[in-house]
């Protein structure tokens, strides 16, 4: 069956739509994905047919990509006038993704996907909302992390003075955070959802800053979906394996295996925060542990770090 890409809207909030890219088989196991902070869905797909979602789905997952409120093409894009944080990315976004494939569907178990701060959303939705959590098959994560307390010359500079002091600056300068323009990332934050993720980032407890929700209890209360880690061996601070084992620690009792991805481990490169999802030798090297974690196979993935 020939594979389908598709441009599709989903409604939130006041008039906002989140952008999702289709790109999948009809009938196959429904994909989730979720990028991270200053980012959108590009990182797991191009248009020249690379990226983990064209090898989900040239083997017939059914992959759908999503662009977070005012990221890519969602719309309206982030300015001073948007409010939206973490809280409506975890309490409204992500329901209303995973209900709408759902639906289209046909009621299927979804699997989730994420990279960097999109694990954290992810994991707080699957604490908070238990019922949604039971309609997950399986999670996997590339280079997420909540807190970040490894400390070298990295973390100094790339998130003590550039994302906790300057962003700061330079929202009060914007509005927002123009990352995109600044070149620091590939799309925009507004002020709340920066100030959210370097709360917990610095580390603040795993609480919601809006209303007190504890997810941190949360998740050791309940259960999470089985969920594969993977840490790149070259990420000094932005998903540093120990801040990634200590973000799998913290999210309770779950099935869960933690792979990094290094030369010493088997691998074909100490991949980065971003080439573990782009590397143009991903899809041989790596890319077939997610489909045995997502068919079940998993005493072939093996805990490594």
């Amino acid at each position: 069956m020939e594979k389908l890409q598709q441009d599709l809207y989903v409604p939130v909030g006041g008039g906002e739509r989140l952008y999702l890219k289709r790109i999948g088989r009809e009938g196959g196991e429904p994909v989730l994905m979720v990028h991270g902070v200053m980012a959108n869905g590009r990182i797991f797909y191009t248009d020249s047919g690379k990226g983990l979602a064209h090898f989900l789905a040239d083997v017939g997952y059914d992959v759908y990509v999503a662009d977070l409120r005012g990221r890519g093409k969602s719309t309206p894009k982030i300015s001073r006038a948007s409010r939206h944080g973490q809280t409506e990315t975890i309490c409204e976004d992500l329901p209303a993704l995973h209900a709408f494939i759902r639906r289209k569907s046909e009621g299927r178990k979804l699997h989730w996907i994420a990279h960097s701060w999109g694990g954290v959303h992810m994991s707080s939705c699957l604490a908070r909302f238990p019922g949604i959590a039971a309609e997950v098959a399986s999670v996997v994560y590339f280079g997420a992390k909540r807190s970040v307390r490894v400390k070298n010359l990295n973390k100094l500079i790339e998130v003590d003075f550039m994302w906790n002091t300057a962003s700061r600056w330079l929202i009060k300068a914007f509005g927002y955070l123009p990352a995109r323009r600044i070149r620091l990332g590939a799309d925009d934050e507004s002020d709340k959802s920066h100030l959210q993720s370097k709360l917990w980032a610095q580390p603040k407890p795993w609480v919601d800053s809006d209303d007190g929700f504890d997810y941190a209890a949360a998740a050791r209360a309940s259960r999470l979906p089985p969920v594969l880690y993977f840490a790149a061996a070259n990420d000094p601070c932005r998903g540093h394996p120990e801040d990634v084992r200590r973000f799998r620690d913290e999210s309770g009792p779950h099935v869960s295996c933690l792979h990094l991805l290094a030369r010493r481990t088997g691998h074909q490169h100490d991949y980065n925060h971003v080439s573990l999802l782009t590397h143009k030798d991903a899809p041989q090297d790596h890319f077939p542990m997610v489909l045995d974690w997502l068919a079940e196979r998993r005493d072939k993935v093996l805990e490594n770090y």
